[in-house]
């Protein structure tokens, strides 16, 4: 990386820093530390089996904690390309400056109205129909504690296939402690990781990119459904069980309008295991019929029941959506536990 790219990442990392330094506590320890363990795995070039020197992590670790402290205070600052400044979250601006560089930057509000950012090769760029969707390989700066494989927004789509490529490997060393006989341990059985994990998870990574990709896409296509209203009723409930709720919903209205098309409509079993497999937290709590349908699945062999759960949801987390938009714009700020209570009681299930 010449001079001036190298001016570039190094803003942008600062920024990351001062991202985690913000963030930095929301985390259980136990979670922190393994973010922080896999961070310094990618800042020291290290190869995902290569073992950890114990001393040389402890010191390092100490080292960002210092930083941290010292830039928990600061503002983002602007990046700047070219002589001209840039706000650090105009990501449209920024790529359109780093043009035929072979970059690509992001940033962006992740769960709980966490900023993040990152700077990576570019390896495709597509536009259409009002889309700028970019695909990056390696990545020169990044956050430590919140790393999205994917993101979407009104300034493009973001698919990171290195962020992508490190979660399904932390996903598989997660499901290797126990190895439970669940819908993530068939996925990665159907890559044979147990016989050679690099090329398995490279092929797990190109087959997850689509889904990701159909996934973000659908992201796209629900924020365009739901105007500028989810955004900012997401801002007045961050950090609340109605923000976590709220991204479900969204996130099974974009899987229902393009992801679970495209997974049932290939019929591959493996991609349709893993998104069984990677539904967590308040996405698996509010959609149990999808998860009925995917044991039907297993017993009998036939994906009808899946094909039938996700079309027939599609309108009920699209009309859930706007409800909801509906009851903030009369409440706003405080109407985090209006909506709670609405999404459970039309998830039919129970907190």
């Amino acid at each position: 990386m010449n001079h001036s790219l190298e001016k570039i990442r190094s803003q942008v990392q600062h920024n990351c820093h001062i991202a985690d330094a913000r963030h930095g506590g929301d985390y259980t320890m136990c979670t922190y530390l393994l973010k922080m363990r896999e961070f310094f795995r990618w800042e020291e070039g290290l190869g995902f089996q290569a073992p950890i020197p114990a001393e040389n992590l402890g010191d390092w670790l100490m080292e960002r904690e210092e930083l941290w402290e010292k830039l928990g205070e600061d503002e983002f600052a602007a990046i700047e390309i070219g002589g001209r400044s840039y706000d650090p979250f105009d990501s449209m601006g920024i790529n359109r400056a780093l043009e035929g560089s072979g970059l690509v930057y992001s940033a962006g509000l992740a769960s709980g109205a966490r900023a993040n950012f990152y700077l990576g090769k570019l390896l495709q760029h597509e536009r259409g129909e009002g889309l700028c969707l970019y695909i990056s390989g390696q990545e020169y700066a990044r956050c430590r504690l919140t790393a999205p494989p994917a993101m979407a927004s009104d300034q493009g789509v973001f698919l990171r296939k290195e962020a992508l490529r490190r979660y399904l490997w932390e996903k598989y060393e997660s499901w290797g402690w126990n190895r439970p006989d669940n819908a993530l341990g068939r996925a990665y059985a159907c890559y044979g990781f147990s016989d050679d994990a690099e090329a398995a998870l490279e092929q797990m990574t190109e087959v997850e990119m689509a889904s990701a990709r159909e996934h973000e896409l659908g992201e796209y296509e629900a924020s365009r459904l739901l105007g500028d209203g989810w955004s900012e009723m997401l801002l007045d409930l961050a950090l609340s069980p109605a923000e976590l709720m709220a991204r479900a919903v969204k996130d099974h209205l974009a899987d229902s309008l393009h992801t679970l098309p495209m997974l049932l409509e290939s019929g591959t079993p493996a991609p349709i295991h893993f998104y069984i497999g990677n539904l967590a937290g308040m996405r698996r709590h509010l959609f149990p019929q999808l998860l009925q349908a995917y044991e039907l699945w297993q017993e009998q062999d036939d994906l009808s029941a899946l094909a039938q759960v996700a079309g027939d949801y599609l309108a009920h987390w699209q009309n859930l959506a706007q409800d909801m938009m509906a009851v903030h714009r009369r409440l706003g700020v405080g109407s985090a536990e209006t909506l709670r209570r609405l999404v459970l009681d039309c998830c039919g299930v129970d907190l």
